[in-house]
């Protein structure tokens, strides 16, 4: 009698296409709106949508948001939610613009200037994110007060701690060095920028390979070769077409010339200069690959997915769910001041109304990136396209001319569509 046991798991991979590549239908859903939103706010701005400038307009500006939601998929797959995170946001941002404009150049004597006043000002926004991230996780955890409620106080208490940090006032202007991590200020550059997506193409084929050995080795059924390498070839055009269109967008003539003139050099006539991949994009490409390998890779992450699953059967197990909410809200504190230093970079400055709605734009890039508010699924790049989303619908409508109340009704509706639209889609697929 043979051992049913022993026998290996037929490599068959039978279907349609979509099968056969191993796509996630939902992925497939996000990227057909987002391009279907993009082609047709094409047309209705005679072409301005997709032009370069455009494009990179719209990286930086969805960054900020997108750096968040990557956070609020660990919380809500744990079952909460993070009211506070715009607010999160304004305090950490005052607390940096304080530290580069008062407390580091009068208190501690720094010249502005110095060379240790952005990375200063960045250890202790972080840190002052981290913490406040951490107490309302112990509230949540410990004190087992809703994350409802201990966040909506975050959301009074920490907007008006950020007011009466700056006393209502707009602060700046911040440090250089800081200053690059905004966007426009601060890129690669177009020969930099090839590198970054020669190591990114490297790094994608060598992930998709790896895994395909690691199923391989272990018995499991693997995509067939031609789709493994379609797969691959689809990944590199992206790649490659995403840096092509940065490196497309030229610094005006008028700044390329002061900036050789900074230099003490005459630019060379008729010489233009791409801006590249921002450092803000690069931050969240970073955030992106860490916060996967994290949910995919670590204990951490396996805790996270299966809390959220099953909150009781995970403390039977021996998971400590308490402090693993502690965690994860201090998680999502840092990302609040990471998110922090690319806006107050990017506007160039600390406003008083900076971070505003955000909490409702991060939990919507999260939501309709397909982040299940019952818990126990979600995923990063789906929370980045959410946002990518988010803020083409925004920069779209802006540029059609639609009014902002309107546009506010709009992402609205898109919100409780998409919730819509994911509940339809678990049934059908049996998911809880």
């Amino acid at each position: 009698m043979t051992d049913a046991t022993a026998q290996p798991i037929p490599k068959k991979n039978d279907g349609n296409l979509f099968q056969k590549l191993e796509l996630d239908t939902r992925l497939l859903g996000m990227i057909g709106a987002l391009i279907i939103l993009c082609i047709g706010f094409n047309f209705f701005t005679d072409g301005r949508f997709l032009t370069p400038r455009n494009i990179f307009n719209l990286t930086i500006q969805t960054v900020s948001v997108a750096i968040m939601a990557c956070g609020m998929v660990f919380v809500i797959v744990n079952r909460h939610i993070d009211l506070s995170v715009g607010a999160l946001l304004a305090t950490t941002s005052a607390v940096m613009a304080m530290m580069q404009t008062q407390i580091l150049p009068n208190v501690v004597g720094l010249g502005l200037g110095h060379p240790m006043i952005w990375i200063l000002t960045v250890i202790v926004g972080l840190a002052v994110g981290t913490l406040i991230g951490a107490f309302q996780g112990w509230m949540i955890g410990y004190l087992t007060i809703p994350a409802f409620i201990v966040t909506l106080g975050g959301f009074l208490v920490w907007r008006n701690v950020a007011w009466y940090l700056t006393s209502g006032q707009t602060i700046g202007p911040l440090d250089n060095t800081f200053l690059m991590f905004g966007g426009t200020n601060g890129t690669l550059g177009a020969n930099w920028s090839w590198a970054f997506a020669a190591l990114a193409c490297v790094g994608a084929l060598w992930a998709l390979w790896s895994a395909r050995r690691a199923k391989a080795a272990h018995d499991f059924p693997v995509k067939p070769l031609w789709a493994e390498l379609t797969l691959s070839g689809v990944v590199i055009a992206a790649i490659v077409g995403f840096i092509a269109v940065l490196n497309a967008y030229h610094i005006p003539t008028r700044r390329l010339e002061r900036m050789f003139e900074d230099r003490g050099e005459v630019m060379p006539e008729g010489l233009t200069v791409g801006y590249g991949l921002p450092v803000s994009v690069l931050i969240l490409i970073v955030v992106a690959v860490t916060m996967t390998i994290v949910a995919k890779r670590t204990r951490f992450g396996r805790y996270i997915f299966a809390t959220g699953g099953n909150p009781d059967a995970a403390e039977l197990s021996g998971i400590n769910t308490r402090r693993l909410t502690v965690k994860i809200f201090a998680l999502m504190g840092f990302l609040c001041a990471l998110s922090a230093i690319v806006a107050s970079a990017r506007l160039s400055n600390h406003t008083n109304d900076i971070g505003t709605l955000d909490e409702l734009r991060v939990i919507a890039a999260a939501v309709i990136g397909g982040t299940a508010l019952a818990g126990g699924f979600g995923t990063i790049y789906g929370a980045i396209i959410g946002a990518l989303i988010m803020q083409s619908l925004q920069s779209g409508m802006a540029m059609v001319g639609v009014d902002a109340p309107f546009q506010n009704i709009v992402v609205g509706t898109v919100l409780v569509l998409a919730v819509f639209i994911d509940i339809v889609y678990r049934k059908r697929v049996g998911a809880k």
